[in-house]
């Protein structure tokens, strides 16, 4: 990464969460002065404890859903970049409280966007959502940003609402002058550190901790994985084209994998078993679940034309890294220098186009 983060001043929603840990290590390294907004984290362990305390930055322990602690961190931040990670990520939970992820999800980023009308200095406004977003109907066609937009479940609905909430308040508000702002659409990621429910290398690390093989409900659908570091590298090169040449950067855009890595539950299953050195890595689970997508793909191309980002690991080199962090955390290792060195790792990967162990 360039220069460009050396003490400039960021504001992250959901640093606590997986995705919001690992990219506060990144900012760190790359020198910005970053406020943090997040819960206490639901999991123990939890990947931001592992990693806390981080250098240059505050913390608050705050809700999305509240606007007056927004405004307040965010008069008190003067962001000049912001990332809007905080969310209910999880679609099982998403059916079990359907209001509360509407709330989140929906009036959370309503609040932010509310909140950043009175940030002078804001430049570049990274709004995270997912791959879930689209109108899905399973003919297997990787999504490109054009595409409709929809989502049955409660979880993929409500990151669809975002998409729209935050072209509303840019068409709006933001149209004549303030930030530049992008939402950000990103494959199904994975890495170390995810305790959560419900997901597949958690439940996968859970079940062979317990020495049983994980139980998939739907082990045949279709995934765009990724290691959590390519969709990261790309919400830092889109804030940094926001804020330097917001003219060529696209107001949404996908992160995903090469087409050639999109996989079944079962295939990650399987390639996890194998890193493992797991004879019977996985069976179906019994009984009946919530609704979810069989197929969903993702189209890059456009992160590609217009920001010169492009997926690097392999789905064999992203659970690799995955499987090594986990390993290294059950032997007592020092689990943040350890993901400083997989994000090291991966920087040389983007400079020079060669893998470097991690």
């Amino acid at each position: 990464m360039s220069g460009f983060w050396k003490n400039r001043r960021v504001l992250l929603t959901g640093q606590t969460g997986f995705k919001g840990a690992w990219l506060s290590l990144w900012l760190e390294r790359l020198g910005a002065v970053v406020t943090a907004v997040g819960l206490e984290p639901e999991t123990d362990p939890s990947l931001h404890g592992l990693l806390a305390p981080f250098d240059g930055q505050t913390q608050h322990l705050a809700d999305i859903g509240d606007p007056a602690a927004l405004e307040r961190i965010v008069a008190e931040a003067r962001p000049q970049v912001v990332f809007h990670l905080a969310a209910e990520a999880i679609v099982r939970r998403s059916y079990a409280d359907p209001v509360e992820t509407f709330r989140t999800n929906v009036m959370g980023t309503v609040n932010l966007l509310q909140a950043l009308r009175h940030a002078p200095d804001a430049r570049a406004v990274v709004i995270v959502t997912t791959d879930k977003v689209y109108e899905n109907d399973e003919a297997g066609r990787p999504f490109e940003e054009r595409d409709r937009l929809g989502g049955k479940d409660p979880y993929s609905a409500s990151k669809a609402c975002a998409e729209l909430v935050t072209a509303s308040f840019r068409a709006s508000f933001f149209a004549a002058g303030g930030p530049a702002i992008a939402t950000a659409r990103a494959g199904n990621v994975v890495g170390g550190g995810d305790w959560a429910a419900d997901r597949l290398i958690p439940d996968f690390v859970r079940a062979m901790q317990r020495g049983e093989p994980v139980r998939l409900r739907s082990p045949l659908a279709v995934r765009p994985w990724q290691h959590v570091v390519e969709p990261l590298a790309g919400y830092l090169t889109l804030a940094e084209t926001l804020a330097s040449n917001a003219g060529n950067a696209p107001q949404a855009v996908n992160f995903g994998p090469d087409p050639e890595q999109f996989a079944s539950v079962a295939k990650v299953a399987e390639v996890l078993g194998q890193a493992f050195r797991l004879p019977l890595p996985w069976l179906p689970a019994s009984g009946e679940h919530p609704a979810e997508a069989q197929q969903l793909r993702l189209s890059s191309r456009l992160a590609a034309e217009t920001l010169g980002w492009r997926p690097l690991l392999s789905l064999e080199e992203t659970l690799d890294w995955t499987a090594q962090w986990y390993e290294a955390h059950r032997a007592g290792a020092d689990m943040r220098a350890l993901t400083a060195r997989q994000i090291s790792a991966y920087e040389a990967l983007r400079r020079t186009g060669r893998a470097k162990a991690a």
